[in-house]
C-alpha cells in the first residue's frame, strides 16, 4: 500500500511539473492593456462594499459557529469515533486557515488596489519559486491529510476481534430486525432469503444448530460497554443505512450484499444521561439512506449496559424457536434432539407430533 502510495505522489509531482510549464506559456502570451482615462461610476462605493462584506461576513461566520455548537454531538461514546472525530477537527483547522487568509486578501486587494488615476499595475509574469511554493505546499498538506484518513479508515473497517459480540441488524420497510447469537454462544446461524415469511422475518436457517439458540428483537438493541461488537448489517428489500450518531457508526446495508462493521462503546447509557444531565438520554440507531415513505419512522433504541447486565437480558429472551416452537419442523431429524431444549416442554410434544405425523398440515400453516 505505501509503495502505491508513493507511485500516486510521483505522478501528481510530474504532473504538477506540466501544469507549471504550461501556465508560463500562457504568462508569456498575456499583453499589456490600456487602463482607462477616468474612474468608473461608482468605483469607491463598490470598493468600500467588499470591506463591509467581509466584515459581516466575518461576523456571521463567526455567530453562527458559537450559536451552533450548543447543536454539536457531544464527545463520542466510542473509541474508534473520537479518532474520527479528531482527524475531522484536525481537517477542518488545516482548510479553514487557508480559507480565512484567502478570502481576507480576495476581498482587501479588491478595495486597496481599486482603480485610480495614477496608479499603474505591475506586469509580474512569472516567479518559479513563489509557483512551486504555492504548489507543493498545498499538495503535501492534501497528501497528509489522505494518508491520516486512509490509515483511520483501514482500522475502523479491518476484522474485527475475535471476542467481539456478533450481533445481526437486518433493515425493511420500515423498521429494524435486531438478531443475537443466543446466551449459550457467540454464533449466529445461517440464514436464507427464501425462508423469510410472516414469522421469521429474517431467514433464519433451521438446518444450522448455531440458529437454534438465536433470538431476535425488533424494539431495541442492547450491547455490552468496553468491548467490540461485530454488526452484520443487511437489508431485506431496498438500500437502507444503518447510523448510530453518538457512536459514529454509520454503514450502508445493501439488499443481496451483506456488510459489517465493528466499534467498541465505552459509555454506558446511564452514563450519557448522567454526563448530558438529561435521565431521559436515549442512544438511537437511524437510517440515513431514504428508502420510502416510511423513512422517518426506521429508528430504534440503543441500549448500552455493563456486561453482567447485557448478559442477564440475553438469558431472560425466549429464542426463536422458543416462541414459534411450531417450527421445530424445520429443523432436521437427526439435529431435533439437539433444538428440543430450546422448546418449551409443553409446546415440543405438538410441535414434533406435527412434524412427524401431520407434516402437511404443518407446512400449510408455515406459509
Amino acid at each position: 500500500m505505501y509503495i502505491i502510495i508513493a507511485l500516486v505522489a510521483l505522478v501528481f509531482l510530474v504532473l504538477t511539473g506540466v501544469v507549471v510549464a504550461r501556465l508560463q506559456n500562457v504568462l508569456k502570451s498575456v499583453n499589456k492593456t490600456d487602463f482607462l482615462d477616468a474612474a468608473p461610476s461608482g468605483n469607491k462605493i463598490n470598493g468600500a462594499m467588499f470591506i463591509v462584506v467581509l466584515i459581516i461576513g466575518a461576523v456571521a461566520i463567526t455567530w453562527s459557529y458559537l450559536h451552533s455548537r450548543e447543536y454539536f454531538l457531544p464527545t463520542a461514546s466510542s473509541i474508534h469515533g473520537r479518532r474520527v472525530d479528531d482527524l475531522f477537527w484536525f481537517s477542518m483547522g488545516i482548510l479553514t486557515i487557508p480559507f480565512i487568509i484567502v478570502n481576507f486578501l480576495i476581498f482587501f486587494f479588491s478595495w486597496k488596489y481599486q482603480y485610480k488615476k495614477d496608479h499603474r499595475a505591475s506586469f509580474y509574469p512569472d516567479n518559479h519559486r513563489l509557483e512551486l511554493i504555492w504548489t507543493i505546499v498545498p499538495a503535501i498538506v492534501m497528501a497528509m491529510l489522505v494518508f491520516t484518513g486512509w490509515k483511520a479508515w483501514s482500522d475502523i473497517t479491518s476484522d474485527a476481534p475475535r471476542d467481539a459480540e456478533v450481533i445481526e441488524i437486518t433493515g425493511k420497510q420500515f423498521n429494524w430486525i435486531v438478531r443475537y447469537a443466543g446466551a449459550s454462544d457467540n454464533k449466529l446461524g445461517d440464514y436464507n432469503y427464501k425462508l423469510i415469511d410472516p414469522q421469521n422475518e429474517v431467514g433464519i436457517d433451521l438446518s444450522d444448530e448455531n440458529s437454534f439458540d438465536d433470538f431476535t428483537n425488533p424494539s431495541e438493541m442492547h450491547i455490552p460497554v468496553n468491548r467490540p461488537v461485530l454488526l452484520k448489517i443487511r437489508a431485506r428489500d431496498v438500500l437502507h443505512s444503518v447510523f448510530i450518531p453518538h457512536m459514529r457508526v454509520k454503514m450502508d446495508a445493501v439488499p443481496g450484499l451483506p456488510t459489517k462493521f465493528w466499534f467498541v462503546p465505552d459509555k454506558t447509557t446511564a452514563e450519557m444521561r448522567s454526563e448530558t444531565n438529561n435521565p431521559n438520554f436515549d442512544y438511537e440507531i437511524a437510517c440515513t439512506e431514504v428508502c420510502g415513505q416510511g423513512h422517518f419512522s426506521m429508528k430504534m433504541r440503543l441500549i448500552v449496559e455493563d456486561e453482567a447486565s447485557y448478559r442477564k437480558w440475553c438469558s431472560e429472551q425466549a429464542t426463536f424457536l422458543q416462541t414459534y416452537p411450531e417450527y421445530l419442523a424445520k429443523v432436521p431429524e437427526n439435529l431435533k434432539a439437539k433444538a428440543m431444549k430450546y422448546i418449551p416442554a409443553e409446546a415440543a410434544a405438538p410441535a414434533d407430533s406435527s412434524s412427524t405425523g401431520g407434516g402437511a398440515g404443518s407446512s400449510t400453516s408455515l406459509r
